[in-house]
């Protein structure tokens, strides 16, 4: 018998739903009109998307002012983090702008914290904006965050409702048409941790021009990250989906279908450095890449290569992440993967999706009842 992690509220599956069907019935019949389409001037996006505007235009952090409209509008980042090993691991997830507007926040499944235990353990993490598919921006600059992680998972009943609110108002289409017999087996996707990132420098390629050198905006010397909530007790559950024994013939698609990756290395000063890289060509023992001439870091030592997609609806998304190293050759960068990760794609059809979500949702939600 696994011993339960976290202490906290035994009937938080309950309380999940009831807050979910009452924000999914809010945004299906109080801010939408009898015809399907959107109010606009009371929509539950406008209304986000408003506070989001107001905390920005108050900037109590002095961001750069280029960077402020991405951070609003962007529905995907690339956030790395460092394992024990100190093995830079890289994912997309959602970014929300944090209720202070001094941090920027991603959040992770209750039922699959490893992105949060890794932040707890190694605080120094980043967040890279280079996707600005579904933000609605016409040549938005790519922009690379490094700063200290809080973890945040006290209150998870908190945490849930924050996460509901912010993820319909940013991407709604993910939550349109769901039945409530569905809903009603989503507790373990929505019970959420957040990691709050503190940026302690930020750099910007204006246009996405990364070729060029970037701009750089730096915090004060004083700036600190709150502590993170105390981690759990218990044993860790581990991975929740395994890893293909080979990773040459997910690489080989990967390469093919999944456009330009994103590498990240560890820097000198040991902050896991996300940066998209071009050109990938699979060889015998990895993959050859193109690596810009405004990478910001010395290319090599361990690395991570991290491929994903999504539609601009976010109805779906694919992505496929590899370990290895990096190292300079002749023909130029090569990431030789020793590894390939469980990914979390839900590709094809909206149907297949769907179904793919909750085929995964049957081997994580006995893990909610676990760190719940």
């Amino acid at each position: 018998m696994i011993k339960k992690r976290r202490q906290r509220n035994r009937r938080l599956g309950d309380k999940i739903l009831t807050c979910f069907l009452l924000a999914h019935i809010v945004y299906n019949q109080r801010y939408f009109t009898m015809d399907g389409k959107s109010n606009d001037s009371h929509s539950l996006e406008a209304r986000m998307a408003d506070l989001a505007s107001e905390q920005l235009q108050q900037n109590p952090a002095g961001w750069p002012v280029a960077v402020l409209a991405l951070f609003e509008r962007a529905i995907t980042c690339e956030y790395a983090t460092l394992t024990s090993q100190h093995t830079p691991i890289t994912y997309p997830v959602t970014p929300y702008i944090g209720d202070d507007g001094r941090t920027l926040d991603v959040s992770t499944g209750l039922a699959y914290p490893t992105k949060a235990e890794r932040a707890r353990r190694i605080p120094k993490v980043a967040l890279l904006y280079s996707d600005p598919v579904g933000s609605g921006l016409s040549k938005p600059p790519v922009v690379l965050v490094l700063g200290l992680a809080s973890v945040r998972d006290a209150n998870l009943q908190h945490n849930t409702d924050r996460y509901i609110r912010m993820s319909m108002s940013k991407v709604p289409s993910a939550y349109k048409s769901i039945p409530a017999f569905l809903l009603r087996r989503m507790p373990w996707y929505l019970a959420r941790i957040w990691i709050q990132v503190t940026p302690l420098r930020i750099l910007w390629w204006p246009a996405g021009e990364i070729e060029g050198q970037p701009h750089m905006w730096q915090a004060p010397t004083e700036t600190a990250a709150p502590v993170s909530d105390p981690a759990p007790s218990g044993k860790a559950l581990g991975v929740w989906k395994a890893a293909p024994a080979d990773w040459r013939s997910g690489a080989k698609y990967a390469v093919q279908n999944l456009g330009d990756p994103i590498l990240t290395i560890v820097t000198a000063d040991g902050f896991p450095l996300p940066f998209r890289v071009r050109n990938a060509t699979l060889v015998p023992d990895g993959i050859r890449v193109h690596v810009p001439a405004g990478f910001p870091a010395s290319v090599t030592g361990s690395a991570c290569l991290t491929f994903h997609t999504h539609p601009e609806e976010f109805t779906g998304q694919q992505n496929l992440v590899f370990v290895g190293q990096v190292q300079q050759e002749a023909t130029g960068y090569v990431f030789k993967v020793e590894r390939q990760l469980g990914d979390w794609s839900l590709a094809g059809s909206r149907l297949r999706a769907t179904w793919d979500f909750f085929r995964n949702g049957r081997k994580l939600a006995p893990r909610l009842a676990v760190e719940a």
